[in-house]
């Protein structure tokens, strides 16, 4: 869901570029010691998973993965999603420069939101409750980025009101499958790392 070069108006990119400033803060703030590996870990994940690319008009769809991220890292989601980013600016060109507080911004958003929306549900006992947290955090994570991204070119100019439409709905079939992937991953974590979602560690 990169938007590329060239394409957002002024105010947009300016706008998106203090958000990000401001997430950056907040996330940076709350990694300690022990929460690096962890961020530097999942900012490979999401690298990686998004390398795959679909073009949809300016943008693209791909495996983004920001909705695990999220429910793990919360606030952290900011710096590991944004180091992703410039590397993928850097190395590859995708999206640029210029677009990486936007960027950054529609896809660690969403991320945090689920983090506060889902990741209290994952500690609950049982299964039901967890994999359905687990799946909406993946799902909505998604759609959110989705819909920040067509919020962006919207605002950029009513021309690319078509392509905005285009992105949410193109994307609805990454969303049930990042929602799947989010919940495996998630419910394999319950058995192996639970403090990683913020559990007690299994004691055997």
């Amino acid at each position: 869901m990169h938007i590329s070069e060239g394409v957002l108006s002024g105010p947009v990119l300016a706008g998106g570029a203090v958000i990000s400033a401001a997430g950056l803060a907040l996330g940076l703030r709350s990694i300690d010691y022990d929460k690096l590996p962890r961020v530097a870990l999942l900012s490979a994940v999401f690298f990686v998973a998004s390398l795959i690319h679909l073009p949809v008009g300016p943008s693209s769809i791909h495996l983004v993965l920001n909705g695990l991220v999220g429910l793990i890292l919360g606030w952290a989601a900011f710096p590991a999603l944004f180091v992703g980013l410039v590397l993928q600016a850097v190395l590859f060109q995708f999206g640029g420069l210029t677009v990486l507080g936007v960027n950054t911004a529609t896809m660690a958003l969403p991320a945090v939101l689920g983090y506060y929306l889902f990741a209290p549900l994952l500690r609950r006992d049982g299964k039901t409750a967890p994999v359905v947290a687990a799946f909406a955090a993946g799902f909505c994570a998604i759609f959110f980025s989705a819909v920040l991204t067509g919020l962006s070119l919207y605002f950029s100019g009513e021309a690319f009101l078509g392509a905005a439409w285009a992105i949410v709905a193109a994307n609805f079939p990454g969303m049930i499958l990042e929602g799947l992937i989010t919940a495996v991953a998630v419910m394999f974590l319950r058995k192996v790392k639970p403090e990683l979602l913020g559990m007690r560690p299994r004691v055997e």
